[in-house]
């Protein structure tokens, strides 16, 4: 089955979909291994990976790039942060025929300016709405693969208000796109707001620390959301693994009192198939 195909069957299901974000090749294998049906590849993972801050850096052919390694690593559906389509419509375009040739299943496209910003960061700037209609009926007509979800993504909340953000929602699902993405909602009630008003499926952003409030799962799936990504946890936790790690190799010159929370070889061989690989080709 395509991934493009897999993604619509999960999310005709009657269920909240969990997509941890991933953001190199191995976090994709250790979330498939962890049981979760979908994948997110947050741009904002992948350019703090580099060693950037998520605040458009990193250029179209660099996440493409990271996106493909993901992809050949994995055999779920993998939504992919598409960012602003990477300029105008000529570059939406482009952007979607690499997305689709990549294998991921679906993206999200928002409608802030060039180079934009975490979507819970201060200081976005948006782009008009009929410039964002533009750039999703564009990205429509790019796409060949009729099961491809494309999915608008709006940042109005913290710029233009809340109503704003309903509008822009409403007018982005009427140019197209398959799924709704209202970033940043910053109260429970917003949230169930955002879940009644539209009919076709919802993604939400929500993670610990971030300006959403966290909802149970089931009561989102009540309030009629498919799909929740996780963007940045998994890096976060490596991040303060690492750095306990190589204060430890500082202090000690290995990492022997950290025995108990490192992988063994052998685990992480595991994990990236060494064994299969070296039966299947060598």
């Amino acid at each position: 089955m395509k991934k493009t195909t897999e993604l619509r069957r999960l999310l005709a299901q009657d269920e909240l979909l969990i997509a941890p974000g991933v953001f190199d090749g191995l976090s994709a294998r250790l979330a498939e291994q962890a049981g979760f049906p979908l994948l997110y590849a947050s741009g904002g993972a992948i350019s703090r990976s580099a060693g950037f801050p998520d605040i458009g850096l990193l250029t179209f052919t660099e996440m493409v790039e990271r996106i493909s390694n993901i992809v050949e690593t994995t055999h779920l559906p993998v939504i992919a942060d598409a960012d602003t389509g990477y300029g105008n419509e000529i570059n939406v375009k482009r952007a979607m025929k690499h997305y689709e040739a990549l294998g991921v299943a679906g993206v999200h496209m928002e409608d802030q300016e060039f180079p934009k910003r975490c979507g819970h960061l201060s200081g976005k700037k948006l782009i008009p709405a009929k410039e964002m209609v533009i750039k999703i009926k564009t990205a429509k007509e790019a796409l060949q693969d009729p099961d491809f979800v494309l999915i608008a993504r709006t940042d109005a909340i913290a710029v233009e208000g809340f109503d704003a953000a309903l509008e822009r929602a409403h007018a982005y699902l009427e140019a197209g796109a398959d799924m709704i993405f209202v970033e940043a909602p910053e109260t429970e009630e917003q949230i169930k707001i955002i879940g009644s008003t539209f009919s076709k499926p919802k993604l939400i952003n929500m993670f610990y620390g971030g300006k959403t409030p966290l909802v149970p799962r089931e009561t989102l799936k009540a309030w009629g959301y498919q799909v929740v990504i996780i963007p940045s946890d998994l890096q976060r936790a490596a991040i303060h693994a690492m750095q306990a790690t190589l204060e430890a190799i500082h202090r000690d010159g290995d990492s022997s009192s950290l025995s108990e929370r490192l992988a063994s070889f052998s685990e992480r061989e595991k994990i990236v198939g060494t064994k299969e690989w070296l039966e299947n080709n060598g």
